[in-house]
């Protein structure tokens, strides 16, 4: 059994050949497109969060699609064989490509595959991947069973910022079907938090509903603002105005 880092048990990766055929094709495509020289500063730019190929967004979402082209539509079990399996390889793209192919494919899976998508934000963590497997893995997995509103219960506390922070945004997706209530009490709970990335993810997330309702937003601010660090304040409120 594989032990990550936190001391929980890693995913076992299901045997998978669609997934064989995705990852054979992905690194016979990615890896000649390398680019050395822009792999550098692509990997500063992410703080040194990884290695990278050097590929430009434009160039490996056109290489992804030489990947998948006539390919079966894959389950629950060859969604998380590639994404795991992405995961395992040093560079970056590939962590990209498996979260692009999640997003297409997360309505195949169940409230099973969460401790997959645990996994995902909680290895080689950072925003580029962390933030849109909150939003459109996470977020899409509890908007299907909502029993799992226990589990973001839980990640809100956690010590794992990023599981915090997935916990935040994952229903930044939500608009009119945002359980409001836990909204609210997710931000309030992590309102002291000292972390950049946590005090940022409170503003975005009430940014975004705003959209849907801002005077509750504006409401809950103006009766809770002495809670919460100024960033978040003004993320939450720039596109409405305290008024």
């Amino acid at each position: 059994m594989r032990v990550t880092e936190d001391g929980t048990a890693a995913p076992r990766v299901p045997g998978s050949p669609l997934a064989d055929t995705v990852l054979e094709r992905l690194t016979a495509a990615y890896g000649p497109a390398a680019d050395p020289e822009r792999a550098v500063a692509m990997r500063a730019y992410m703080k040194d969060v990884a290695p990278f190929l050097g590929l430009t967004t434009p160039a490996r979402r056109a290489l992804s699609r030489t990947v998948v082209e006539g390919l079966p539509r894959p389950d629950e079990a060859d969604c998380a064989a590639v994404a795991l399996r992405c995961w395992e390889l040093p560079e970056r793209e590939y962590q990209y490509f498996a979260v692009d192919y999640l997003r297409r494919h997360v309505r195949h899976c169940s409230s099973g595959f969460l401790p997959v998508a645990r996994h995902l934000v909680t290895t080689v963590p950072w925003w580029d991947t962390v933030d849109l497997l909150a939003a459109h893995v996470v977020g899409a997995l509890v908007a299907a069973d909502r029993s799992l509103t226990a589990e973001m219960d839980e990640w809100i506390g956690d010590d794992d910022l990023w599981l915090a922070r997935t916990a935040l945004l994952h229903q930044l997706r939500y608009k009119e079907r945002t359980d409001t209530a836990r909204l609210f009490d997710h931000c309030l709970r992590r309102s002291g938090h000292q972390d950049f990335f946590i005090r940022k993810a409170i503003g975005w997330c009430l940014r975004e509903y705003a959209r849907t309702d801002p005077d509750a937003v504006r409401a809950f601010l103006a009766r809770e603002q002495g809670r919460f660090a100024p960033l978040s304040v003004r993320e939450a409120l720039k596109n409405i105005g305290a008024r």
